[in-house]
């Protein structure tokens, strides 16, 4: 860790600016929340999401902005945007695509699937098969799918939303824990309020509003962001306490659901991403709470019986009893 300017403005402050894209990050955040009105929270989780290069899981009920979400995203990063909608005899080759025989010329042509776009929607992903769902989490991960023998990278950038029903709906297929962790966060949207739902229903927001949005930057600039994210400054004693998080919960769940370290490289990556969704150039304690429920309680479901608000609820009171580190110098 370098040196820290403990000023109290910038408290955890590092030694020199990284605030990667600021300006098209928060243009970013404006745009999509012209689209879904209401809370601005859980947009500025999601383009947290985008930036760490993680993905998004959704559990909420219909209607209330997701598919929205997924297309003001795609066309605020200039990118395309792909749906799927997930059913028990959706096949792996529905999302990766197949190689089909051109007869006039003899040869083999692939033909790609709906996860070839920027940014990808699978409606009700927990209605596919395991070997569906197993495709879908491979493209995720490795950023390529396999067909027929052949590697065929993805796009670049490629941001997943998936969601989900509730736990115990009749004909889905839970994810299990190996699956879930390759989601960066879990969220749910729910209703917008009284206020917003009046700002909807008198023509602000909604799927007007996407005919409005225009490109904030191109690939090239978005990637090179995603790439910063890691730069930015994370102070060892904000370090410090987002491990002793970690620490609480894996003490609570016990070995029912214990925390891997690659949640933890994840929930630091998701916290240095929303701290330059918040304009600074550091990580503070506050980007550190922000983002723990929903890096986390998707994680650790599985010692609540399925149960995500449950699991929201435990790191809610966990962030109340863990002590916040105090400010360097004083």
């Amino acid at each position: 860790m370098s040196q820290v300017d403990a000023s109290p403005s910038t408290p955890f402050g590092g030694a020199g600016p990284v605030r990667p894209g600021a300006a098209e990050i928060q243009a970013l955040v404006d745009q999509v929340s012209s689209v879904i009105v209401g809370d601005p929270a859980p947009i500025r989780l999601a383009v947290a999401a985008f930036l760490a290069s993680g993905h998004l899981l959704l559990e909420d009920i219909p209607g209330v902005g997701k598919t929205l979400l997924a297309k003001a995203l795609a066309l605020s990063i200039g990118g395309s945007f792909g749906r799927v909608q997930g059913t028990a005899d959706l096949l792996p080759s529905d999302l990766t695509g197949v190689s089909v025989y051109e007869e006039d010329v003899k040869q083999w042509t692939f033909r790609p699937g709906p996860l070839f776009h920027s940014v990808v929607l699978v409606d009700e992903l927990n209605r596919a098969t395991p070997r569906t769902q197993s495709a879908l989490l491979e493209g995720m991960a490795e950023a390529q799918v396999t067909v027929d023998g052949t590697t065929h990278p993805l796009p670049d950038p490629f941001f997943v939303i998936a969601t989900q029903n509730p736990q115990g709906d009749l004909g889905t297929f839970p994810l299990v824990a190996g699956q879930r962790d390759r989601f960066a966060l879990s969220l749910s949207l729910g209703l917008p309020g009284r206020l917003s739902e009046m700002q909807l229903l008198g023509g602000r927001g909604g799927t007007p509003a996407l005919h409005h949005l225009q490109p904030i930057a191109d690939a090239t600039r978005w990637i090179a962001m995603r790439r910063a994210v890691d730069e930015v400054y994370a102070h060892d004693l904000v370090v410090g306490y987002l491990l002793d998080i970690v620490d609480a919960v894996r003490q609570r769940t016990g070995q029912v659901q214990p925390l891997s370290p690659r949640s933890s490289l994840m929930f630091l990556r998701v916290a240095r991403a929303h701290a330059v969704v918040q304009g600074r150039d550091h990580v503070a304690p506050d980007d550190v709470q922000a983002v723990a429920p929903a890096v986390i309680a998707h994680r650790i479901i599985d010692a609540t019986n399925g149960d995500l608000p449950m699991a929201r609820s435990w790191i809610h009171d966990l962030l109340r009893q863990v002590a916040v580190p105090p400010v360097p110098g004083q």
